[in-house]
């Protein structure tokens, strides 16, 4: 972590801090101090060694204050306003924002313990920069500074003023994403209360020199800090408000008309005709994207290594394990190519038991009363014990089955290749009824509403209810592998044709239908607002729930065929790539991912903060969420 000064007052200039720790030092017996990495107005920020943790690396930023006021009222205020941005960033948690692990004092000095953020930060980058920096480059992280900005903005039960949006107080860490330093001088924000004049000369809108900032003054300072990417002219050298007098793309041509257009209404004069939120100045640069074409190019895309990730266990089967695991007491139960469907200790991995049917496994579990229900490739649909796995009853079709189990209303509800959605019932094993489709049913069935929703591979998408008589159908373009979600009376699947959508439950009408790059068999997963589903040009996407409007695409190196998984803040999804990839389901901002040695086609289940995911390298791995 990375930050060269501590704002000052309007205007005025940094004093060095006197007495900057040496290498060596330990504070409070805990943190090694290695280098100084940034030089503030009031101390020094360094970068340490976590000493709690003797068998790892962790680096840490503590971020000094020294306290020379000798005033003792002032003196206080200083202490108090340190421990304010200590108090605040406790409150915070978004990956744009860095963690805060401890606060303490020593004589004079006070100390902020905070993640260490290994990269750069962006006024560096600018100043190392020969030419001008890629304007999708600037784009992607001016989207990105939008959606921690609404963060604070909408931060409950205050909002929040960053109130010193300046290159130097963003960090661009080694995924190429941006990290928000120094909260030194932000502020809860209620109406009608003034402030000090403070903030950094240059970056600052006029009302903030009156002491009036609110939320529009971050959106003027985003603004400034774009027109300066993109210029590489310094605000601090201009006169003051003077971003109407050096037109961007006067000196840089080739800033489209679409981005000037975006960041001189950010950089009015007038508070009330800039963007009314960072929100909608999110939606402009979004709009500029994908006019521009520079959408597919600020996806984030890692380039930090996955070493970093070691599993829990593995554990090694037969053959590829390309389906979804399930989770029960303490045992997790996963089928494999080699036939078997497998039960190991979800604690360890350590295996318990196995069953052997006659075919490939790809249908994912289901569990009942103590049973397993899972259907193979040998056109069976299997019951066995959870804790012996020994055989209770099976159930035959005409055809193999990928589909996998549902279980409601005394029956379990599967799909097969021989075109029918059977329905059996769980105790006997007895088929109820069968509905035939036009083509193998593949997409597992979901039951809401009183009705059984499902697709088929030649695009049709039904809605039958218990009886097994037609309710209503759908139809879509090719083949609907994905198994739908529901939220409220809302549907959504994807489909090989290449397109994400939304039904409404009740009678099948379309509600908005959102283009993927290509098709798809990823099943969608819901959190909040917000759809994700992957598909095979390679992107997972984050889609507005309630108007299909796309809100992020990440970008893989192959195509994705396993389905999103929402766990807290995070969605897990694997990748043909070979890497299962953990992202801030909010910005679709890549956390972490860890590589295996095959593709990943299965879906990932996550628990008590552990994911667990099968891979083509024949493993069954568990990390930590």
């Amino acid at each position: 972590m990375d930050t060269q000064n501590i704002a000052q007052p309007l205007g005025g200039e940094p004093t060095l801090p006197r007495r900057q720790l040496q290498s060596g030092t330990e504070l409070v017996k805990r943190y090694h101090i290695q280098e100084v990495i940034g030089v503030g107005g009031m101390g020094s920020v360094y970068r340490a060694r976590d000493l709690h943790f003797p068998n790892v690396t962790k680096l840490v930023a503590v971020k000094e204050m020294i306290n020379m006021a000798p005033d003792p009222l002032v003196r206080q205020t200083i202490v108090q306003n340190f421990e304010r941005e200590a108090n605040l960033l406790a409150t915070l948690n978004h990956p744009a924002i860095p963690r805060i692990y401890d606060y303490f004092s020593e004589d004079d000095r006070s100390y902020l313990v905070l993640e260490f953020i290994h990269g750069k930060d962006l006024e560096s980058i600018i100043n190392d920069t020969n030419g001008f920096l890629p304007e999708e480059q600037v784009l992607g992280w001016g989207i990105q500074l939008c959606d921690v900005l609404s963060f604070l903005h909408n931060h409950k039960p205050d909002p929040i003023i960053f109130r010193d949006m300046k290159p130097s107080n963003i960090m661009i860490n080694s995924n190429g994403d941006v990290i928000l330093v120094d909260f030194g001088i932000a502020k809860t924000f209620q109406v009608g209360q003034k402030g000090t004049m403070i903030g950094t000369e240059g970056y600052s809108p006029p009302e903030q020199y009156r002491g009036e900032a609110t939320h529009l003054a971050d959106i003027y300072a985003l603004g400034a800090t774009l027109h300066h990417a993109l210029t590489r002219r310094d605000p601090r050298l201009e006169p003051p408000f003077s971003f109407a007098e050096r037109p961007l793309r006067r000196i840089n041509s080739r800033v489209s008309p679409e981005l000037e257009a975006v960041i001189n209404t950010a950089l009015q004069y007038n508070p009330a005709e800039r963007f009314a939120s960072a929100a909608d100045m999110k939606d402009a640069l979004m709009g500029v994207a994908r006019k521009t074409g520079a959408l597919s190019k600020i996806t984030t895309t890692s380039i930090a290594p996955a070493s970093g990730i070691k599993p829990i266990w593995s554990f090694k089967c037969e053959d590829e394990v390309r389906g979804t695991p399930l989770l029960y007491q303490g045992a997790l139960y996963i089928g494999c190519y080699d036939n078997n469907l497998y039960a190991l200790n979800a604690a360890d991995g350590k295996f318990q038991w196995k069953y052997a049917a006659d075919g490939g496994i790809v249908s994912r579990p289901a569990i009942f009363d103590g049973n397993i229900f899972f259907g193979s490739e040998d056109q069976s649909l299997h019951v066995i014990s959870a804790r012996t796995g020994k055989v209770v009853w099976t159930y035959h079709t005409q055809a193999p089955i990928h589909s996998s189990p549902r279980i409601a209303e005394g029956h379990v509800f599967i799909g097969s290749d021989d075109h029918h959605l059977h329905a059996v019932n769980l105790n006997t094993g007895r088929s109820v009824w069968k509905f035939e489709s036009a083509d193998e049913i593949r997409s597992t069935p979901l039951v809401a509403n009183d009705l059984i929703y499902f697709g088929n591979e030649s695009g049709d998408f039904y809605a039958i209810d218990f009886r097994g008589t037609l309710k209503w159908r759908f139809q879509a373009k090719r083949a609907i592998t994905s198994s739908p979600v529901i939220a409220g009376q809302s549907l959504y699947f994807s489909s090989v044709d290449g397109t994400l959508y939304c039904l409404d439950a009740r009678n099948g009408w379309a509600i908005w239908r959102f283009r993927l790059g290509k098709g798809s068999v990823s099943s969608p997963a819901v959190a909040d607002n917000y759809v994700f589903v992957g598909a095979a040009d390679g992107f997972v996407y984050g889609v507005e729930a309630q108007t299909g409007k796309e809100v992020w695409r990440f970008r893989t190196e192959h195509q994705v065929s396993s389905s999103p998984v929402v766990y807290k803040d995070s969605i897990y999804c694997g990748s043909v790539d070979r890497n299962l990839y953990c992202l801030e389901y909010r910005t679709g901002r890549q956390r972490w991912k860890f590589e295996t040695q095959g593709a990943i086609t299965g879906s990932p289940v996550v628990f008590d903060d552990i994911v667990y995911i099968g891979s083509n390298d024949h493993q069954v791995y568990a990390l930590l969420a």
